[in-house]
Order: C-alpha cells, then structure tokens, then sequence
C-alpha cells in the first residue's frame, strides 16, 4: 500500500496529499509528527529514497539553525536529530512498495504511482 509521510500544516504535504486523492489508488496517511518513525523506520525511509540522512533534513528550520547548523555530526546524529524533532523531516514522502520520493515539488508523486 501507498503511504504518505504528511503533516497538514505543510502546503507542499497538503498537495501532496490531494495528489494521491485524485489518484484513485488507496493509500495511508502517517502523520509523522503524531506518529513519530522509529530510527529504523527512517534509516528505511532514506534507503528507499537514495539518499544520505542530511539530504533528508529541512535545514531552515529554526532547530536546526539554533542546535545543529555548522556542526559535524554523523548519520545517526543526524536521524537521531529528525526523529528527537520530527519538524527537521522533509515532506511529504510517498513510499509506493520499493519506490519512494519526496514530493518536493508534490509532482514528482506522480513518478511513483
């Protein structure tokens, strides 16, 4: 089953989500900042999407500018850091089986489905 790693005061999630909507495929919505992944949820996560743990980080955030920007930290810092604040998650992601994506821009989604 399709999930979506959503949080509904995101813009991008929200179009995101009404992208798998229209899509007619069944899908689960996780909103991972009531649903906090596991660390090997994550580590999951960022295999299926080919990338390192840092390219997962919103590095905008204000937590991430005050606690960690400059330092020199390593991957499981660094998903130690997303799950101890969910908010430095990128989203939304969409996991379809072996496939994931970040859909930043939300049509990239459509990659996947």
């Amino acid at each position: 089953m399709i999930k979506i790693y959503h949080n509904n005061r995101c813009s991008k999630s929200r179009l995101g989500l009404e992208i798998l909507e229209n899509s007619g495929k069944e899908f689960e919505v996780i909103k991972y900042l009531d649903t906090i992944p596991s660390k090997e949820e994550l580590k999951e996560i960022i295999i299926l999407l080919g990338i390192s743990p840092i390219e997962l980080v919103r590095k905008n955030e204000k937590i991430w500018k005050d606690s960690f920007k400059g330092k020199e930290l390593t991957d499981n810092q660094i998903i130690e850091a997303m799950i101890n604040n969910p908010k430095l998650i990128e989203r939304p992601i969409v996991i379809n089986g072996s496939k994931a994506i970040i859909g930043r821009p939300p049509e990239n989604i459509t990659t996947i489905l």
